[in-house]
């Protein structure tokens, strides 16, 4: 029988309270209130493009500004990959993805190799989408990073258009984690000759 792919992190602190509900074998569904309405369309995007059924609750200090909630909501969800990726035993590792939005072209390429590191390369034009901080974009993904192990390059390779560029970063993310995360069924063990990832 195949062990459920699923973990359930709650982090708690004086400026947030996160609740984060992953199912990595999932259908696209998710259940997103952070309180930043553009960033729950964007956790909605890397549900439904990466194939995971995602739940979210944040309450934070969002008086003072996102920075806080968007940095826990990030952490939580690194988190949540991690316990569910375990010992990552027979997953794929690696992914990438190149995804055009109309004038825009994003590409993410990264591996769950347990050595986190966060490279992006990009530029926003406006300080915020809706009431996302755009300065928090790579700061969502690199949290993401380092509380899961992850190796993540990301980068916008064209574009002027900044919703278009914000979407289509969750959208090659997703896809490419997607990769990542899938079961090889010829791989008996992990995808490292170090026997561990």
């Amino acid at each position: 029988m195949t062990q459920s792919r699923s973990a359930i992190v709650e982090r708690k602190t004086k400026e947030t309270s996160v609740l984060v509900r992953l199912n990595l074998d999932g259908e696209g569904r998710s259940k997103i209130k952070t309180g930043i309405e553009f960033l729950d369309h964007m956790l909605e995007q890397l549900a439904f493009h990466g194939l995971l059924d995602l739940e979210i609750e944040c309450e934070g200090d969002l008086h003072i500004d996102s920075h806080h909630s968007i940095e826990d909501i990030g952490i939580a969800i690194g988190q949540a990959f991690k316990e569910a990726l375990g010992e990552k035993t027979g997953i794929r590792r690696y992914g990438h993805a190149y995804i055009p939005m109309d004038e825009s072209l994003l590409r993410a390429v990264l591996d769950f190799s347990g050595r986190p590191e966060f490279v992006f390369n990009g530029q926003f034009g406006r300080y915020n989408l809706g009431n996302l901080d755009t300065q928090m974009i790579p700061h969502f993904f690199k949290s993401l990073a380092f509380n899961c192990g992850l190796t993540l390059h990301l980068s916008i390779l064209d574009g002027s258009n900044d919703h278009h560029k914000c979407e289509g970063l969750f959208k090659a993310f997703a896809r490419a984690l997607s990769d990542a995360i899938a079961l090889d069924p010829r791989r008996m063990g992990v995808s490292s000759t170090k026997g561990t990832l």
